[in-house]
């Protein structure tokens, strides 16, 4: 390594003191106004540490990543699945398919016990946890010719721990697709603006593609400079095509939006990877990061202050009408994404490891691209956190709490202990030109408010205040459906990997009868419980939605499991802190959270508590929210049934692929010769390419004596 010279070493101790002045302010301030400008201090100045120097020493000590030896896209480059992309492109791509409702709705709903602790674990956790798991999944499935979280699992766990990872897996990816798409399609219901806009980044993601694959090949900048305008047109479109005639041909229905989806999904999971899914990526990620830097900046010119408390008694009392529980562990579950998410494992051994050209540009986007999406998340807190607390409850506590007026929401929230008059929670909806914000639960119309309140400040007013809610509504189904299709595409690689395990030409991801098979059955199972789930409000993916924060955190458990397991067994035991720590933690939290929603005695929290809880109102005759018919008093106790069941084989699986790994790994450090490993030879590569995101003067040169082609290195 070279030895940092005088002007670094100053600059990186002002990056340093930036985000410990914003650590402090956050910490000692109690009773007193605090700017959100210091929790967006804090999260930037730990984020530039952490990527250059926490980054930089897993990828050159731990992994050893090494550029002279050729990738998968490199060496199976077919056009379809496998391609070597530009790695500004796969950027945003990887980006893009990894931030999904996660960032936007979790810390939203997490506010409720503050915004301290869900600051301190979207930060901490992704410098330790997040970024570490993207990073170190993508490095050795890259290794592994792409190969997917299951598979990895059986092929280096063993037959018995890999079956139950591949199924632990697929299943609860196929809930994440769904809860996602919901999502989406509550997001866009009735919207022609966000439909019209939306639907308009497909062909314009087409002419991408084929514009750096035909007509202007490395020409990245050209071709973004291209689609960031159109896209800027669609948007501004969207607004004109709502106020037209055409409004009613954009103005779709819950069901119709399914079907799209469902259809969108397949073929952007068939479709070569350069010509869709890669430049769509990219172009909705101008939109995601603009968006999120113009509200980071716009909190340091209006520095807003944070309204809500450090921290609540709803932290400690478990008893918080948005969700149930206490702080540890549920503010670790309802805060995934953003700081640790087992999604993202999946998308790291999917559809990028197919795509990077060398090995060196892991850092930047395995966890590069966390760091982006934690930023997300802390600027969804901060959106949360500026607006009156009164408001926060009324909009995010449900309608059994709240009551479906004004007048009833506002004795709800000073039962709570805060106060907001009915005048001014309608003046609140009429000011975003809605009918109520009453109950608007999830977290994304919060979201919206607290965009709409930053955006309105700097440009256009109180006026702008119903465009900026509405377009942050539209950039909220943007940012998540990105996350759909190439979920879609990483579902279908896991599905031909596993049944590549009896079925011979299925372990070719390409292999073009297994791509339509493993799609349509992909496509088929979130789209059926997500079409069951618009038409009936207790049913399809609505009875597994209470699974989708625990799934996902025991998915970063499984990652984190094979992770730490191939390091021991590729001879970095003294390395394997390095996944093994957050692990520890993932598993304290996640086997906790479980423990209590299977056992608790808390009808709120545990499952078969609920069920009893609703059995006994059915012999006794009554009907209780958010049931309205004794018939949806049978479907609660089917659900809390089903969710109980559900989530205790979601912790078995887990436990057999943790137990067949700790097997696996002691025999790795007794015996360390005896030991193999599924990584593929090495080849030496022929690509020249840039490793970090500004292109350094050595590899300028590299670049100019390989004769790259032009761009490539801008």
């Amino acid at each position: 390594m070279r030895r940092a010279n005088p002007k670094s070493i100053v600059i990186w101790a002002l990056v340093a003191l930036v985000g410990a002045a914003g650590w402090t302010i956050l910490a000692v301030s109690r009773g007193e106004e605090v700017s959100a400008a210091w929790m967006v201090a804090a999260a930037l100045g730990s984020y530039a540490i952490a990527y250059r120097f926490y980054s930089r020493f897993i990828a050159d000590r731990v992994l050893k990543v090494d550029k002279g030896r050729a990738t998968p896209a490199e060496r199976l480059n077919n056009g379809v699945d496998y391609h070597p992309t530009d790695r500004r492109v796969l950027l945003g791509h990887h980006f893009a398919a990894i931030a999904g409702a996660g960032p936007l709705v979790g810390p939203v709903l997490a506010a409720q016990m503050g915004y301290l602790p869900g600051t301190i674990w979207i930060i901490v956790g992704v410098i330790f946890a997040g970024a570490v798991q993207d990073m170190v999944t993508l490095f050795f499935s890259m290794r592994r010719d792409g190969k997917s979280l299951g598979q990895m699992a059986r092929e280096e766990i063993g037959p018995v721990g890999g079956v139950a990872a591949l199924v632990a897996v697929l299943l609860i990816m196929i809930i994440l697709l769904a809860v996602l798409a919901l999502v989406v399609v509550n997001a866009l219901a009735s919207s022609p603006w966000g439909t019209f806009s939306i639907a308009m980044t497909i062909p314009i993601a087409l002419l991408m593609g084929f514009y750096l694959r035909v007509l202007r090949p490395g020409r990245v900048i050209e071709v973004s400079v291209i689609g960031v305008a159109l896209l800027l047109l669609a948007i501004v479109s969207g607004s004109w095509v709502a106020e037209s005639s055409w409004a009613g041909t954009f103005t779709l229905s819950p069901g119709t939006l399914v079907i799209w989806l469902v259809v969108y999904g397949f073929l952007a999971s068939i479709l070569p990877v350069w010509m869709l899914l890669a430049p769509r990526d990219y172009l909705s990620t101008f939109m995601k990061i603009g968006t999120i830097a113009l509200m980071a900046l716009g909190v340091f010119l209006t520095l807003p202050t944070l309204k809500a408390d450090a921290i609540t008694e709803f932290a400690t009392s478990g008893t918080g009408p948005v969700f149930a529980g206490s702080l540890f562990p549920f503010v670790f579950i309802t805060i995934a994404c953003g700081a640790l998410s087992g999604f993202h494992a999946l998308v790291s051994s999917g559809t990028t490891p197919k795509m990077i050209q060398k090995e060196t540009q892991v850092r930047m986007i395995g966890y590069g691209a966390m760091l982006m999406e934690s930023f997300v998340a802390i600027m969804a807190l901060v959106a949360a956190s500026i607006i009156d607390p009164g408001l926060y409850f009324a909009m995010n506590a449900p309608a059994g709490v709240m009551g479906e007026t004004v007048q009833s929401a506002s004795q709800a929230v000073a039962n709570l202990g805060y106060t907001i008059s009915p005048d001014d929670l309608a003046a609140a909806a009429k000011a975003v030109e809605e009918e109520s914000l009453v109950s608007r639960t999830g977290g994304a119309p919060t979201l919206a408010v607290g965009i709409a309140e930053i955006f309105s400040s700097v440009i256009g007013g109180a006026g702008m205040k119903a465009f900026w809610y509405h377009f942050a509504i539209m950039f909220e189904a943007l940012f998540i459906l990105t996350t759909v299709d190439a979920g879609t595409r990483v579902g279908r690689f896991m599905l031909q990997d596993m049944l590549g395990n009896v079925v011979k030409p299925f372990k070719d991801v390409s292999w073009k009868p297994g791509v339509w098979f493993a799609s349509a059955v992909v496509v088929g199972g979130w789209g059926y419980f997500l079409w069951v789930g618009v038409h009936d409000p207790l049913g399809g993916i609505n009875q597994l939605f209470p699974l989708f924060g625990i799934a996902n955190q025991l998915l970063a458990a499984i990652a984190l499991t094979v992770c730490t397991t191939l390091l021991i067994k590729s001879g970095r035991l003294k390395w394997a802190w390095v996944t093994g720590v957050p692990l520890a933690w993932d598993l304290i939290v996640t086997l906790t959270a479980s423990w209590q929603k299977i056992f608790s005695s808390d009808p709120k929290v545990g499952f078969f508590a609920q069920r009893g809880v609703y059995q006994d109102a059915i012999e006794r005759g009554e009907v209780r929210p958010p049931a309205k018919t004794m018939e949806d008093m049978h479907t609660v106790v089917t659900n809390s049934t089903v969710d109980g069941v559900i989530q205790a084989v979601f912790v078995l699986l887990v436990l057999i692929v943790l137990a067949d790994a700790v097997r696996v790994c002691v025999r790795a450090v007794r015996r360390p010769a005896a030991t193999t490993l599924a990584e593929v030879p090495y080849v030496k590569s022929e690509l020249v390419a840039p490793a970090g995101l500004i292109t350094t003067r050595e590899e300028k040169a590299e670049l100019a004596a390989a004769g790259a082609a032009p761009g490539a290195g801008s």
